[in-house]
């Protein structure tokens, strides 16, 4: 039994290398240890990292859908009209200005220079072509740049985010704002093509100086179409984005040329430019960049687009506006203005010139509205009303010749009292008997107040709005001499009919409207011309008009190849200059003056406004026909310079105006004598010329 229990006793074997075996269990329960201590710190972390992950998950899409409720529904979203713009163009196609909330055109992208989407991506988003609205290393790096700063220097928007906050939202910078950026931003992507995107943002952001869009920013800073912009141009374009008022080249070009060296810079890391292929140095701002706002054009532009609204009302789609302005004779009319100026505006203490240019149907081919348009938006042809002195007495003179007057006839220059006024003439000097003719070429301001009494005041005034004078007019004597304010396109359009046989004009600019797809929206009718003077009173109004520059006060626009007929015009102590006058291609008021009313010195008609009337027709008849002043006979040109052309008499010999009667008798009879001398000259002369 002993033998069995001891037998039943289970014995384990031993080895000799037992204690090396149990060494390895004490080592793992050392390496447990250390392992439980690393999981007991690693283990809650890793757990309240994600319980805090999905609270923060949901913490920001809480905020997002807060902020996207706020959002119009979705189905409702849609990219809104871009402002419209008015194309404005000259008479031969070019372009002159745009008008409108941006101030260029909307360009297709592959319309546009290639080099400017390179220059905003390179500059502005870089993985523009990769990310789905929303760039988290670009928005990653630039908080990482901002914390380092201190303060928020970079945003880290994509063009898209930029695209959806200048197409939705405000420029507020608020929390709510950017996420709604964003959400609008992921939509803008999954309805439209990278390419439609990057279009819509370059013809809506903001370029500065009141540009908005490549095509007005291109036309702003380097006077041509974002479609020939070189790779320099739109560097410097690209550069204005991220501080368009700060960095423009017509306020900071220094800055701006820096800037664009950066975008060059950047368009060479990402190929777009081969490194070494450009001069940085040669990055410059065009000197458009300093005059874009200069030009005459600006003026005809402000009163195009005003007659678009008139014509249109609000305009939702970009027009092309056809003008009748014509390109050189804007240029001949600026560089007259500017050369007289420049001359003489210091020394005779002048500082503004106006100058309107009309064909003889009223189509208007030049406007200078003032100096520069940079300085002075106001315009002196169409808005201010001046005293267009002794270039009125064409009205004067029209009216004794509707009431039977001849150039020839005989009035008397002498001192005139009309109650308390007394008019007197510029030399303080009186002449007795002399003919209408030779009283209009010394601009007698006697023998106009006696003709303007005899006529009576209220007709002058019927003849001169019957002619185109829409200003008020007052019924009185000194009507006479120009004492009525009147704009200068006023004078123009009354000179006008004097131009083209007696017919009534109605100055115009606008010909043809027509929008993006050619369809024509407006077309000018030509206007029904009224015969507002007849013929033989044309003929003798012209051949005064013509005496004036050949031996009268307005020699000095006389010009030598072309026949021509114009009036003078001073107001008192030289506040206003003019000179009016016409050939058979255009009639051409003039104005020089200061806009506070102070007195020039010494300008009067004769001086700088009719030197200027002569430099302009000088080149605007460069190359046109000789013609014939409208309505006159060719033969007035022919006459000698001292020889009053005699004109066919009227039926009934007028009435002579008031005038000492001891010295009438014995002038009357010598001056009827001279008439009747050369009378007959004259009829040989007509005989002679039509046996040929």
């Amino acid at each position: 039994m002993a033998r069995r229990k001891q037998s039943s006793k289970r014995v384990e074997p031993r080895f000799e290398d037992e204690p090396t075996m149990r060494a390895p269990k004490r080592q793992s329960r050392k390496k447990k240890a250390k392992r439980s201590l690393l999981w007991r710190i690693m283990r809650p972390a890793t757990y309240w990292g994600v319980v805090l992950g999905l609270w923060g998950f949901i913490a920001v899409a809480g905020i997002v859908g807060f902020y996207a409720v706020q959002l119009p529904s979705a189905s409702t979203w849609a990219v809104p009209e871009r402002p419209a713009n008015i194309r404005i163009v000259a008479k031969d196609g070019s372009l002159l200005a745009n008008r409108g909330a941006t101030g260029g055109e909307n360009l297709r992208l592959e319309d546009m220079s290639p080099h400017i989407p390179q220059a905003v991506i390179a500059i502005e988003d870089r993985r523009f072509h990769s990310h789905f609205g929303f760039d988290p290393i670009g928005f990653t790096r630039a908080m990482m740049a901002n914390v380092a700063l201190g303060k928020a220097r970079q945003g880290g928007s994509t063009l898209t985010q930029q695209l959806a906050k200048n197409l939705f939202l405000t420029q507020e910078r608020t929390i709510g704002r950017k996420v709604q950026e964003l959400v609008l931003a992921f939509w803008l992507e999954a309805k439209y093509s990278k390419a439609d995107i990057l279009e819509l943002y370059l013809n809506r952001v903001y370029f500065g100086a009141g540009a908005t869009g490549v095509d007005a920013a291109a036309r702003r800073y380097f006077g041509k179409s974002a479609k020939h912009v070189t790779i320099a141009e739109a560097a410097m374009l690209a550069g204005l984005l991220k501080a368009p008022s700060r960095l423009s080249p017509s306020r900071s070009p220094k800055a701006a040329q820096a800037r664009a060296r950066v975008v060059l810079a950047a368009m060479q890391r990402e190929g777009f430019v081969k490194p070494g292929a450009l001069d940085f140095d040669a990055v410059k701002p065009g000197e458009n960049a300093r005059h874009f706002r200069s030009g005459p054009q600006h003026f005809i532009a402000d009163h195009v687009a005003k007659r678009v609204d008139k014509l249109l009302g609000k305009i939702r789609r970009d027009v092309t506006v056809e003008t009748t302005i014509d390109p050189y004779l804007l240029t001949a009319a600026q560089s007259s203005i500017e050369q007289a100026l420049d001359k003489h505006g210091q020394k005779r203490r002048v500082s503004q010139a106006a100058l309107v240019s009309l064909a003889p149907n009223g189509a208007i081919r030049s406007l200078i509205g003032g100096r520069d348009y940079a300085q002075s938006q106001f315009d002196r042809v169409r808005q201010a009303a001046r005293q267009p002195g002794s270039a009125f007495k064409t009205f004067v003179w029209l009216a004794a010749l509707e009431r039977g007057y001849t150039p020839q006839s005989t009035v008397i220059d002498e001192p005139v009292r009309l109650g308390k006024w007394r008019p007197a003439n510029y030399d303080r000097k009186y002449r007795g008997a002399v003919s209408l003719s030779d009283a209009f070429a010394q601009s007698l301001n006697t023998v106009a107040a006696k003709l303007t009494v005899e006529a009576g005041p209220k007709q002058v005034a019927a003849l001169a709005k019957r002619l185109g004078i829409r200003a008020k007019l007052q019924n009185n004597a000194s009507l006479a001499l120009g004492t009525a304010e009147v704009p200068l396109i006023d004078m123009a359009s009354a000179y006008a009919p004097l131009a083209n046989g007696g017919r009534s004009v109605v100055p115009h600019i606008i010909t043809r409207i027509t929008d993006a797809d050619g369809r024509v929206l407006y077309e000018r009718k030509p206007a029904r011309a009224r015969q507002v003077l007849e013929h033989n009173v044309v003929t003798a109004m012209n051949g005064m008009l013509q005496q004036v520059m050949l031996r009268g006060t307005g020699r000095a626009a006389r010009l030598k190849d072309h026949p021509a007929g114009g009036k003078t015009g001073t107001s008192q102590k030289f506040r206003d200059g003019l000179f009016v006058g016409h050939t058979a291609h255009l009639v051409t008021a003039v104005w020089f003056g200061n806009d506070d009313n102070t007195p020039m010195r010494k300008v009067s008609g004769g001086g700088l406004p009719a030197l200027t009337w002569k430099n302009y027709m000088t080149s605007a008849h460069a190359g046109q026909p000789v013609k014939p002043l409208g309505g006159a006979s060719s033969i007035l040109a022919a006459l000698p310079e001292n020889m009053p052309a005699r004109i066919a008499r009227p039926t009934f010999r007028p009435t002579p105006v008031v005038a000492r009667k001891r010295d009438v008798p014995l002038r009357q009879r010598v001056v009827e004598a001279t008439e009747k001398a050369r009378s007959g000259i004259v009829d040989l002369i007509r005989e002679r010329l039509a046996s040929r």
